[in-house]
């Protein structure tokens, strides 16, 4: 037996790393997505926002909306991920975890506060126009609606969603933003 293991600090200094953020999904009752516009970038974001180290997804999509627009909504069922590979600027793949947070009526909209140091606007979209608003992240709409009717969660590998395996998997229709698949038991 060879003495030139590795240790577990150098094992694991050579494994590849990602970048993680997680999102929410949140429609009004006229089925359009709530977008955000922040500052910082040209394209229109899901609210949410980064992971914090050995924090739960979860977590900090509902850490993230609070701060973003000022709601304390539950976190609903996981309807996205997304693989997103290395991309200019950005040096390291992004794992992307898109939340359900449910569907508001007029009195929480009415609740909605800006974070102004991030973001400057928020606006409720039409399902087909939120994609161009998204950038490459616009796959995720069609995905989203695909997972909250299906009650089955969407993989997305860069810029293809990719259909689960087995009884009720769909795919997105990222041209369109429309979701279909096939919901019969094999």
């Amino acid at each position: 037996m060879s003495d030139d293991k590795l240790t577990p600090e150098e094992w694991y200094a050579q494994r590849p790393s990602v970048y993680a953020s997680a999102g929410a999904f949140i429609t009004d009752e006229q089925g359009r997505v709530l977008l955000v516009k922040p500052n910082y970038r040209p394209d229109w974001l899901f609210p949410g926002g980064q992971i914090e180290m050995d924090e739960y997804p979860h977590l900090a999509c509902a850490r993230e909306v609070r701060e973003e627009v000022g709601l304390d909504l539950p976190v609903g069922d996981l309807l996205v991920v997304h693989w997103s590979p290395t991309r200019a600027p950005r040096p390291r793949p992004m794992v992307t975890w898109l939340f359900d947070g449910g569907t508001l009526d007029a009195a929480r909209i009415a609740d909605i506060r800006l974070q102004e140091e991030e973001l400057d606007d928020a606006a409720f979209v039409e399902p087909k126009a939120a994609p161009e608003l998204l950038g490459y992240t616009g796959v995720r709409v069609a995905a989203a609606f695909e997972a909250r009717t299906s009650g089955r969660t969407v993989y997305i590998a860069g810029m293809d969603a990719i259909p689960n395996h087995g009884p009720g998997s769909g795919t997105a229709d990222t041209s369109t933003g429309t979701a279909s698949g096939d919901h019969t038991a094999s």
